[in-house]
This record gives structure tokens, sequence and C-alpha cells, in this order.
């Protein structure tokens, strides 16, 4: 895994604690470069490996910050970045967490009230000390106070989308250690569940200890919390990595075991239970001669391992030693997944080849990094075989000075034609409009909406849980007669902003009777539809779309993580819109 993420969050950091403190410009430019630097196709330490100048070669970064770069890769500061750090000692992440708290507030809250921390905002909005600060309020200090717990809870939580990148590393690492026989992921990563606690690994092997001395060894490896012959805990890239070693022949139990989820497991060991069987990480055991309970598990787990051995070398034997067929890991959150089992209606789960393209992009126009033509090659590059350009209609939410007007789209229009001339992919042109607070489609003309070949419908005001039930509005969207697509419908940012309040069924039916498609939007801070909503879609007959709102080509990749998302959803690839060909997404465009 490259270090660019890093680099960038250092960027990020320096730009943030500028503009607390009053700097203009300069925080845009240090921002416009990490967002480059994080989506840079290369990995900035092996530009740097070449020198300022490679990196300067980077879009936006420029030699100023080319050599704070290189400073931080090759020492681990910067020594600009320290001096700000002293000159505004704050807990700027965690300050930032709280909705409605950016920058400027932290610098505002510490110069009047020395606020450092969490705890420290929390203090004084309880105290009733922030509404008598300049330029604020008793309705601030109160939105301030009521986002506080939201940002405790997301601290104690990692993105799906950072933690899968090292999770990998770890397991490619691993891998080639020779005293492993196996090595999986386990836990809610497995599962792909969008936020993650710990990163939890499971390996096979005879020697126990030898796999833990390899972790703890890795020069990947931050802080070794635990080190033990079954058990090991290490810090990688600031996440928590829990190893646990099983021998081989126990490898599927513990899998089974450990990946979860909590409800399913009550549920499958209740169905163990009744066919007088027991279930645990260490097997599957037939207990119907055993006079009484095994007591209570020893250290060493032979407390557990009672009753004849049925089946743990495998996940799959594992479930057929109860009636069941093995289960993918993103259905397994007791929603009725057993019971479909075991009549035969485990959903078909859509595949990450299935996706043909990609229906929700972005580009230079508004607020991505590319031309359209640059976009294009990028995507046929990735694979794709059509693309739709969706650049932001003007609207409330939308970043300042990035949304197109109808002159600006009727012109986009015309370079997209251009740009069909030299490409194999298909290029659909659309836009994303902007879902008002009374659910209209405002900003574009009707008749320009009418010329584009996909309109993607999103909130991007009026969001979070304060507004109360937001059904209607987002109904009202779906029903208009434009709109194909309604794009991350509940407005969420993972660990950031809570979903809009609204009724995932009601919201499904009305798509399924309007024909409009519902977005899983692949961008790791939103999944947005989320499991049980895609569920819901799926259930009321209405159309998914999995798209990347990708501002980059990189981001084009995260077509993976809305992939599992849908699964998580139980949807099938006829679910799914851009499963289909472009003729078929052309037929679906001209039926709704």
């Amino acid at each position: 895994m490259s270090r660019n993420a890093e680099v960038a969050d250092r960027l990020e950091e320096y730009a943030d604690l500028l503009e607390a403190q009053g700097v203009e410009y300069k925080p845009n430019t240090y921002r416009r470069a990490a967002e480059n630097v994080r989506e840079h196709a290369a990995a900035v330490e092996g530009l740097a490996d070449d020198g300022e100048d490679a990196v300067a070669e980077i879009d936006g970064v420029g030699d100023a910050i080319a050599s704070k770069i290189v400073e931080y890769l090759e020492t681990g500061s910067i020594a600009e970045l320290e001096e700000e750090r002293a000159k505004l000692p704050v807990e700027m992440d965690e300050l930032t967490a709280v909705e409605g708290v950016g920058p400027k507030t932290v610098g505002s809250l510490y110069e009047a009230l020395g606020v450092q921390t969490l705890d420290d905002l929390e203090a004084a909005a309880e105290a009733n000390e922030i509404r008598a600060v300049s330029g604020f309020g008793a309705t601030t200090e109160q939105n301030i106070l009521d986002g506080i717990a939201f940002a405790r809870q997301a601290q104690e939580r990692e993105l799906l989308g950072d933690a899968r990148p090292a999770a990998e590393d770890v397991l490619e690492f691993l891998a080639d250690v020779d005293a492993v026989e196996r090595v999986d992921v386990a836990g809610s990563l497995r599962r792909w569940k969008p936020t993650i606690g710990d990163v939890d690994v499971l390996a096979a092997s005879s020697d126990g200890a030898a796999v833990g001395d390899a972790l703890a060894d890795w020069e990947r490896v931050d802080d070794v919390l635990d080190h033990g012959d079954t058990k090991t805990s290490v810090r990688v890239d600031g996440l928590r990595v829990d190893l646990r070693v099983v021998v081989d022949g126990e490898f599927g139990a513990a899998l089974q075991y450990f990946t979860g989820s909590k409800d399913h497991n009550v549920a499958l060991r209740s169905e163990a239970i009744e066919q007088g069987k027991k279930i645990n990480e260490y097997g599957v055991f037939d207990v119907s001669d055993v006079e009484a309970e095994p007591g209570a598990e020893t250290g060493d787990g032979d407390g557990q391992r009672v009753g004849q051995r049925l089946a743990g070398e495998s996940e799959a034997a594992v479930y057929d030693a109860v009636g069941f067929p093995w289960i993918p890991p993103e259905l397994r959150e007791d929603r009725g997944e057993l019971a479909a089992a075991r009549d035969g209606d485990l959903p078909d789960l859509l595949a990450g080849g299935d996706v043909r393209g990609d229906l929700h992009t972005h580009t230079e126009w508004s607020d991505g990094v590319l031309t359209v033509a640059d976009l294009v090659t990028g995507a046929a590059e990735f694979g794709h075989d059509y693309l739709c350009v969706t650049d932001h209609a003007e609207g409330p939410g939308v970043v300042a000075d990035a949304g197109l007007s109808d002159a600006d789209l009727r012109e986009q229009a015309a370079e997209v034609r251009r740009v069909r001339e030299d490409t194999d992919i298909t290029v659909f042109h659309g836009v994303e409009a902007n879902v008002d607070a009374d659910g209209n489609v405002g900003a574009v003309s009707d008749d320009v909406l009418a010329d584009l070949d996909l309109v993607v419908a999103s909130p991007h005001s009026g969001l979070g849980d304060g507004g109360g039930d937001q059904t209607d509005r987002l109904i009202r969207a779906v029903e208009h007669p434009h709109v194909d697509v309604l794009g991350h419908p509940s407005g969420r940012l993972i660990n950031q902003r809570p979903a809009m309040e609204f009724d995932p069924r009601e919201v499904a039916a009305a798509a399924a009777d309007a024909g409009t498609a519902l977005e899983v939007n692949s961008n790791p801070h939103r999944l947005d539809l989320w499991g049980s909503a895609v569920q819901a879609a799926v259930e009321a007959g209405a159309t998914v779309a999995v798209n990347t709102d990708a501002h980059s080509i990189p981001e084009l990749a995260n077509v993976e993580f809305g992939v599992h998302t849908a699964r998580r959803g139980w949807a099938e690839a006829g679910d799914v819109l851009n499963v289909r060909d472009a003729d078929g997404v052309r037929e679906f465009l001209h039926d709704s």
C-alpha cells in the first residue's frame, strides 16, 4: 500500500491549521495538492526517491509543497507543520468531526475559550460559554452539543475503505510466512460493513508462536499491543490488527465463528441445538449422547471439544453439518438468511465483474480533477463498457462555483459529443441535480433535463438527522419525470454526518412504481444506500445502480465497495442497472 493517503492527511492538517488561524488562499492550495496526492496513481514515496522535481510533477504540487512531502517521507515530520501545531495545539480531527465545526470554528473557540479537545468543546457547550463568543449563539451552541455524541461514536470505528487495504497488506504479508497454512480476514471486515472496530485476522498454523513473532517483527507494525502463541495484537498504519492462530483442522469453524455476526451465530447455534449438535470456534460436534452440557470453556478450548466431531476444517462443512449450504459473509446479519438457505432461496449475489459501467462521475467541469476525455480514457482502461458524465448542477449544498448552469450543460454536451468520436466505449451525458428541501429538482430547466441522457438527483442540503422524516422529499424526487437515479439518498457521510431520516421501504416502493433507480454510492465515505436499505429496494422490485461518484480515475475502483454493499442487501445481477449493456441502460432510461 502506498503512502499517498498518509501524506495527503498531513497536507490537509496543515491546511486546516492555516485556515483556523485566518490564513487566506494558501489552505485551498494545500487541499488541492492533498487531493491530487491522494488520488495519484503512482506511490508518492517512489517519486520522492527520484527527488523533489518528480514529486512536483503531481498536478497542484509546487516546489514548496514537494519539498515538504520529501521532508516528511525522509524524516517523518514537517518542520512548518510542527510550528503550526505549536501555535494552535488542538485535536483538529476530533473537533472537526463534530458536524458544523470547521477549522475556523476551532480557531475561534481556541482563541476565545482555550478549547483543544472534544472534552473541552463539550464542557464549554454545557456551560453555555460558546454562545457568548462573537459569531456564535445559543442555536449554534446546541447544534455543537448535539453533534458531539455522534463524533465520539465515529472515533471508535474505522472506514471500510481505510481498513480493507490495510487488511489486504496484512494478509499478503502473512501468506508469505512459512508457518502459515491459510489466512483470511474475519469479523465485520469480512462482512464488508461500512465501518469496523479492529482488523480481525485468522491464520491456520501448527506453530502459532512463529506466526505471532513474524507479525510482531513486521516492519509495517507501529506498536505491539499483545503477543502470544495464539493471539497477537499490533497497530499497522494506526489500525489495530488482532491476529488469532488456530490449527488447520479447526480453521473453517474458527472463520465462521469469528466472522459473525453475533446474531447470525446465535441463530445458527439454535438450529444446531435442535439437532443435538453444538457449534463453536473449534468445530461442529454431535452431543446427542453427551449426558450433560459441557462446562465453561477452558483456556485451550478442550472444554468445548465435546462429543463426536462432525466438521471444522472448512466453513462449507460447518454449515453442511447442520443442514445448510454455505452462506456468503455479507448475508450473515440474521435478516432471514438461514430460512432462505433452508428453503434453497439464497440469492445469486451480484459479483464484481458484473458491473459494466459507471453512471455517476465528475470532471473538472464541476469538482472533479480530469477533463471529460481523460476520465473516459481512464474508464476504458479500467474495463468499463460505458460511462456517464454527471457533473453538479447549480444549487444549494454544492461546492461554491462548482455547479453548472443550463448554458454550461449545453456547452458540455458539445464536448461529450466530441469525446464520443474518439473512444470505443459508450459515453452518456448527464447531470447530478439537487433535490431541494421540498423534493424538487431545481436549478436545471426541464428542457435541458429532457435533452440529457441521464439525470441523477441527489440531496446536498438540509442533511443530517435534524430535519425530521424526509421520506416525502425523496419520494417527490424519484417521481420527477426526468429523474432516472436517486443519488446517495440519505446524504450521509460516514463518521462525519448521520443519514437523513427516511423510510427505505416507502422510497423503494415509489422508485419501483416510477421506474427510478436507487443508487448504491460506492464512495467509502458514503456507501449509501446501505445493506438493509438495498434489501428493501430489492424486495420492492426497485432497480439499484452501483455507482462510484468518482472525481478521479483511482476512485473508479471504489466500485468494489459498492458491489459488496449491494451484496449485503441481497442484490442479484438482475437488480442492478449498470450490469446491463449500454443498450439495456438506454432501454431503462427510455422506459423510466
